[in-house]
């Protein structure tokens, strides 16, 4: 005789299956509730950035001062300017809100803000006690706390953010809209892009250069002057009208291939046009404050030469014809541009403009993120070819 499918044994609730595991029975609001991959991989890669910011250039460690550091941590340090302390807290800010949204639905609102504090102050004064073994780093208690109040002040925006954000999930609403699946990396690199625009780059859009810097470290460590490209171009010397065409090719791929991965992102419900002038916007517009700071304000501008307003030109007219291909011939064809652009800016040596120009650099601003600020300016090609050669997790 078959037992009544109506009747319900006294041990189990309504709703409930004998055989549900307890992650299958959390209640239909917890379990609709979804994490974010983008703030992870976001926060990871912030992280990786405080860390290099803080102990570059990695070199001339010391490890007979563990006496002198009680000292140093209780010592208000001597020289110290407001803007420096701004650019610390600023710089944690995003550190912060990136934890709060990271260790959503597990942890949410004010504990969340409060671990990401914790977090914040734990990381700060991890850098700090490292610094005091690098000669070229002082360890300073001003450091910590602005760095931990940077981190509290973002720590509290992303608690205020959550349900806007996250919760209600407006953000991700539109994501799903206007784009394709599988593109978090993606929108990680292209956020990447515009703040890579902060390092003096010798070319508009000229990321990459890393064969200055693998010359000069053979050099350091050879005892003797090698120039890796006069070696690849065998001493030929390029002429002024080389230089601007070089410069022209460079912005031209460089801002082709950037833009080209935000509109294979995109699918036909997205404002493709608005969403990629807004994009290279952005990255102009940090291009000409950080000129401004980190020279003077009448740099502002300087790196717009003749090759770079060219190279925009061409970029916007070959965006125009790219727009209409399939989003998977895009990608090819950013992959390409930027492929190109890392050539070109490899074999051709800094202008002597932009060398003159350096001599002007306040050193002293934004001190703390130069080394941070030069390694996304060297990698990010490179980053955004990985993203672009990944193939899409199975669905």
């Amino acid at each position: 005789m078959q037992p009544d499918s109506s009747t319900v044994s006294a041990d189990e609730q309504p709703g409930e299956s004998p055989n549900e595991s307890p992650s299958e029975q959390l209640s239909p609001q917890l379990s609709s509730l979804r994490s974010s991959p983008f703030a992870r991989v976001s926060l990871v890669a912030y992280l990786f950035l405080i860390i290099y910011a803080s102990w570059f250039p990695f070199t001339g460690w010391q490890t007979n001062s563990w006496a002198a550091l009680p000292e140093l941590i209780q010592q208000w340090p001597r020289y110290w300017s407001g803007f420096d302390a701004i650019i610390n807290v600023v710089g944690y800010m995003p550190f912060g809100m990136l934890i709060v949204f990271a260790l959503y639905p597990l942890v949410r609102r004010w504990w969340a803000a409060l671990l990401a504090t914790l977090s914040g102050a734990l990381i700060s004064a991890t850098a700090e006690i490292v610094q005091n073994f690098l000669p070229s780093r002082v360890t300073s208690l001003l450091d910590f706390l602005t760095n931990t109040s940077g981190a509290m002040l973002g720590a509290i925006l992303g608690a205020l953010l959550t349900p806007l954000i996250l919760e209600k999930g407006r953000l991700q609403l539109l994501r799903k809209q206007w784009t394709h699946k599988e593109s978090s990396r993606e929108i990680l690199v292209l956020g990447l892009w515009s703040m890579a625009q902060i390092y003096p780059q010798a070319y508009l859009f000229g990321l990459g250069q890393v064969l200055p810097v693998i010359s000069q470290t053979l050099s350091e460590l050879m005892n003797m002057d090698i120039d890796i490209s006069v070696f690849l171009l065998q001493g030929y010397e390029l002429s002024v009208e080389e230089y601007l065409l070089s410069e022209t090719i460079i912005t031209a791929c460089s801002c082709t291939g950037a833009l080209l991965i935000c509109l294979s992102l995109l699918n036909r419900h997205a404002p493709k046009t608005i969403l990629s002038v807004l994009l290279l916007g952005a990255a102009l517009t940090i291009k000409a404050l950080a000129s401004a700071l980190l020279f003077k304000p009448e740099y502002a501008f300087a790196w717009l030469t003749p090759g770079a307003r060219g190279g925009l030109l061409i970029s916007i007219i070959m965006l125009y014809g790219f727009s209409f291909a399939p989003s998977h011939v895009q990608k090819r064809l950013a992959l390409l541009m930027l492929m190109i652009s890392l050539v070109v800016i490899n074999l051709v040596s800094d202008n002597p403009y932009f060398a003159a120009t350096m001599q002007t650099w306040v050193q002293g601003k934004f001190l703390n993120f130069n080394g941070a600020a030069q390694f996304l300016s060297l990698f990010w090609p490179f980053l955004a070819i990985w993203a672009l050669l990944r193939k899409p997790r199975p669905v």
